[in-house]
């Protein structure tokens, strides 16, 4: 298992819209082949920072997906709303 975190600084006034476009998304990423959760986090003191946190089956299922139409989709759609550069991590449990 894979989990992915990804800390997304949004434009300010762009934080609705990045809400709305993650809402819209949700159901199509959970349908991606070996993804089993996303969900959207915002940080309680800084409102425009926002964590995406995913599951997955394997980093083969996450690289499938992060090379697939649908995320460079999503991306293209995502990135313009950013304040800062991306930044990404992908974790597995310390037992495997």
């Amino acid at each position: 298992m894979i989990t992915r975190i990804v800390k997304l600084t949004i434009l300010p006034d762009k934080a609705t819209e990045f809400v709305t476009l993650f809402n819209e998304s949700k159901s199509i990423i959970l349908n991606s082949e070996g993804c089993t959760y996303v969900e959207i986090l915002r940080d309680t003191q800084h409102p425009q920072l926002f964590f995406t946190y995913s599951s997955w089956d394997s980093e083969e299922h996450l690289n499938l997906y992060r090379n697939s139409e649908l995320f460079k989709n999503i991306w293209s759609r995502t990135k313009v709303l950013f304040a800062d550069k991306a930044e990404a991590w992908s974790l597995k449990p310390c037992n495997e």
